[in-house]
């Protein structure tokens, strides 16, 4: 970690944007993350990237096994910057790294022994697993999740678009999570690394200052 780095960037960011990397930094978790796999449409990723970054969930991944994709900056409308994507080119390879980091893999399905959202167990570190807006989440995911669950339905719609749903589970289970005793937040560690990240992505040229950075230190 250098500090002294991170100290020297921040000279070259306003004071208010430091101190909106600390609040969010405050805010930001890892106990949950998301999986979109195989969807279709690029606004849809876009969109649960844009909700990862509204309620504090710093990471997502994106499994593009049939499509490779883009991120539609629109749509995100800059939530690229403050969210670290992981993207995977095969579903089992993405969901047996998550689970050798500890989480507990949720596939998002209407059907079948799905537990009610209001019902599931914050307390778990999990990844909230959402498929293709034709057919849902794959076999391979229904095989491999520890569990299902839905967002309860009283209507004659069956299915949510994907950004939506994804939207409503985050805000259930992110409010209640930072309700709880829960030690959710991001280690000092990560802080330090995504903060770096963010001043980084914020300074043009900064390629250069780094440079310059490193060619002073050599030369104390």
């Amino acid at each position: 970690m250098d500090q002294g780095l991170l100290t020297y960037l921040q000279m070259f960011i306003t004071d208010r944007r430091k101190g909106l990397f600390k609040a969010a930094l405050a805010s930001r978790t890892r106990h949950f993350t998301v999986v979109t796999e195989d969807v279709y449409q690029l606004h849809n990723t876009s969109a649960v990237m844009r909700s990862c970054d509204v309620f504090g969930v710093q990471d997502l991944h994106v499994v593009e096994a049939q499509l490779g994709k883009r991120v539609d900056r629109e749509i995100a409308m800059g939530a690229q910057k403050w969210v670290d994507i992981y993207r995977h080119q095969n579903t089992i390879s993405c969901l047996n790294k998550l689970k050798s980091e500890g989480y507990a893999i949720a596939a998002t399905t209407p059907n079948g022994n799905a537990i009610d959202l209001h019902d599931y167990d914050i307390g778990q570190k999990t990844a909230f697993v959402f498929g293709t807006e034709t057919e849902g989440v794959s076999p391979e995911v229904l095989q491999q999740a520890d569990f299902c669950v839905k967002i309860p339905m009283y209507g004659f719609t069956e299915s949510l678009n994907i950004s939506v749903s994804a939207a409503i589970i985050l805000h259930d289970v992110v409010t209640r999570m930072r309700l709880s005793d829960l030690a959710w937040g991001l280690s000092d560690q990560d802080k330090w690394a995504i903060e770096l990240q963010w001043t980084k992505a914020n300074i043009k040229g900064v390629d250069q200052i780094i440079e310059r950075y490193h060619q002073q230190q050599k030369d104390q």
